[in-house]
């Protein structure tokens, strides 16, 4: 029997807050490309983490998603492929669906913005604050392209930020900085579509006047979040309030969208920014409707819990644009937390679409089979909390190797292993508990309530490392007892270090399941297999049952958790991400202009001729230039060639190169060059010898 003592109050069970229930949102993803590990780290495993983390302590949550279908992206990504928009968001919008599927991301519902439901709600929310004059309607001055015949909005439009000098900002948003911009901010501007200068030209949008919500954003944000929001998010959240809000426009001049319900609308959609958050709210509707639910509590009532998950890239849209949206209509609650998240880089560089810099999960499983609990532990244990983190592959392999493996799948597979050996797979009676026994069925029962701490504050690298101190613990413990050893001498006593082992075991089953689904499911099987559904231990359970896995309960045969990553498996993704950047350096490769025009009697003046390089040595305090001998066959001549940091003296010394010979000489660094080494680059960047034919040509042989 477990001792009583052991037994934790009733109220410390559970660490959660008094809300009725969850409303738990992740950021809408474009529908113009797949997903890869930045968004799983920025937004959906630390959302699916907290999400699953609320359902198994019993919380009413909602969890909901869905592709943004309206963004300025589909319709470049569609005039770019010679496709619609909607062959784009069909394509796409399966395979991040798949993706969210496969890696465990368990939305309640992932809705689209192209669905009836989405465009109802957007509709009816943008005429509800038309009708209530929440809205000013103003004709400005907007980028135009007179050769695409149509206005640039958001990242049809790319020029120098104004407020950091990058040179490729969007008119949206600086993806360097962050901040969010209208295109007419962009210092030198030109269209996208044909890279033109655009013009201005009038037209008539509606805006939403946020000046009229600072005081609220203030009030709401600056006073009432000020202890509970990650300093990241209040900090930007500040800036902007403190700079003073302006009108920002919630209608565009596109013909992809929603378009505008009211008159004068005609030839518009509604801005992305305005109608994409209201998907959730839409996703939530949808949800409602397939399970016979009331959507309206998970969105109205006050003891209702909002989260959103987002990249830092969407902090204003979510704080302060969408909660003025919301203020306005006047029914909804505002969000309690925005635990965004900074960017996560990949090898040292930042991710990007367009250049193909980025590890795609869809890609990611064709090479790493069955293993998506690694790259969810490896994101989490990474993740960018607090500021920029890097997704290095030799940090992937190590936490496989030296963690999972070593550590979690060690301690699980010697637990599983050894009471096979001993019992037949039977849980054992134990017998008198020592002090360590005690002592160490007393840590895993706290183990519930520090995670959960963590969670609740949105630590989800802290929380998961504490994950594994619960396994650390399991190792130690078997380590210090040594029941292969203690077998021989006292069985009593290994019957008891074995329950005690399994119960951490079970433990460990139980809590990972926010963090490594797949894994927390293939060891319940393990150890579980003929449990019955009122048997199975829950999280609460952890500190308050007397035995998490009974004694004379059979468990299943051992089974690997986690493999090793061998080096070559690293090495082949470290190949092909040089071959990716390899790939983007010849494409940006600027190819030197032919130069002026030369008549035939210029080109006979040129002699060029074969000579071999007899010595060569680096010229002192330089860089770049060496000083070779070279044999040209009519003499021996010095040059100063600027090829120090290309080759090693000693590995030119015999070279064949063509030399130009009748160059005027020239006095470098005190030292006369009589003539000119002919070089050109290779496709990697690095000079190479444009070479004679070595066995068939001597030196002072004409190059015509």
């Amino acid at each position: 029997m477990w001792p009583n003592s052991l037994l934790m109050p009733e109220t410390t069970k559970n660490a959660l807050s008094k809300a009725s229930r969850y409303t738990v949102t992740a950021a809408l993803p474009y529908t113009n490309g797949p997903i890869h590990i930045g968004h799983l780290a920025g937004v959906y495993v630390p959302a699916d983490i907290y999400v699953r983390y609320l359902r198994l302590t019993g919380q009413d949550v909602v969890f909901v998603g869905g592709s943004d279908e309206h963004g300025v992206a589909i319709s470049m990504k569609a005039k770019k492929e010679g496709v619609t928009p909607k062959d784009i968001i069909d394509k796409y919008h399966g395979i991040i669906k798949k993706s969210f599927v496969d890696f465990g991301i368990t939305f309640d519902n992932y809705s689209r913005t192209s669905a009836p439901i989405h465009h109802q709600t957007a509709s009816d929310f943008f005429k509800k604050l038309y009708d209530q004059g929440d809205f000013i309607e103003e004709t400005t001055a907007q980028l135009y392209d007179d050769e695409a015949k149509q206005f640039l909005a958001d990242r049809f439009v790319i020029g120098t930020c104004p407020k950091c000098g990058y040179d490729e900002a969007y008119g949206d948003q600086c993806e360097n900085c962050g901040s969010s911009l209208n295109a007419t901010d962009l210092i030198n501007p030109k269209s996208t579509i044909t890279g033109g200068i655009p013009t201005l030209k009038e037209t008539k949008h509606w805006f939403l006047p946020l000046n009229r919500y600072e005081d609220f954003l203030r009030k709401w944000i600056l006073e009432g979040h000020k202890s509970d929001w990650k300093p990241n998010v209040y900090g930007q959240c500040k800036s902007w309030i403190d700079g003073g809000l302006e009108p920002r426009a919630v209608t565009r001049d596109l013909d992809w969208g929603i378009p505008v319900p009211v008159k004068g609308g005609e030839g518009k959609v509604l801005y992305v920014w305005f109608d994409a958050p209201i998907g959730y709210i839409s996703s939530t509707k949808e949800w409602a409707e397939k399970n016979d639910k009331d959507w309206e509590p998970y969105w109205k009532s006050e003891d209702t819990k909002l989260v959103h998950f987002i990249g830092k890239d969407n902090i204003v849209f979510h704080c302060i644009i969408f909660p003025a949206i919301l203020k306005a209509h006047g029914d909804y609650i505002l969000p309690d937390n925005v635990p965004a998240n900074e960017f996560l880089n990949l090898e040292g560089n930042k991710l990007s679409t367009s250049k193909n810099w980025a590890v795609w999960l869809h890609e990611y499983l064709e090479e790493f089979p069955d293993m998506q609990d690694v790259l969810r532990y490896t994101l989490t244990a990474n993740a960018p909390e607090t500021k920029d983190n890097d997704f290095t592959w030799k940090d992937f392999q190590a936490r496989n190797n030296n963690e999972l493996v070593a550590i979690f799948g060690n301690f699980i597979n010697r637990v599983v292993v050894l009471t096979q050996k001993y019992y037949e797979g039977i849980v054992p009676e134990p017998s008198n508990f020592s002090e360590v026994d005690l002592a160490t069925l007393q840590e895993l029962r706290k183990f519930p309530q520090t995670i959960s701490d963590s969670l609740e504050r949105y630590r989800f690298r802290e929380a998961g490392q504490e994950l594994m101190n619960l396994a650390r613990l399991g190792n130690k413990y078997l380590a210090d007892e040594e029941p292969w050893k203690v077998i021989k001498q006292d069985e009593d006593r290994v019957k008891t270090i074995m329950f005690v082992a399994l119960q951490i075991a079970t433990g460990l089953a139980i809590l990972s399941e926010p963090f490594l689904p797949f894994t927390s499911n293939k060891l319940k099987n393990i150890l579980n297999s003929t449990l019955t559904e009122d048997e199975v231990s829950t999280w609460q359970d952890v500190p308050t049952k007397e035995a998490l896995l009974p004694s004379n309960h059979k468990i299943g045969p051992s089974e690997l958790l986690f493999r090793k990553i061998e080096d070559e498996e690293i090495q082949a993704q470290l190949n092909k991400l040089e071959a990716t950047k390899k790939a983007n350096e010849n494409e940006n490769k600027v190819v030197m202009p032919q130069k002026d025009t030369i008549n035939f009697d210029d080109f006979t003046k040129i002699d060029m001729r074969v000579g071999t390089i007899l010595e060569a040595e680096k010229m002192p305090k330089t860089k770049k230039l060496m000083v070779l001998k070279v044999d040209t066959g009519i003499d021996t001549r010095t040059i100063v060639s600027g090829i120090a940091e290309s080759f090693e003296p000693e590995d030119i010394v015999g070279k064949k190169v063509t030399v130009l010979v009748n160059l005027a000489p020239r006095a470098l660094r005190g030292v006369e060059s009589e003539g000119m080494i002919l070089m050109t680059e290779n496709t990697d960047g690095k000079l190479v010898f444009l070479n004679p034919d070595e066995e068939n040509v001597g030196n002072g042989e004409g190059i015509n």
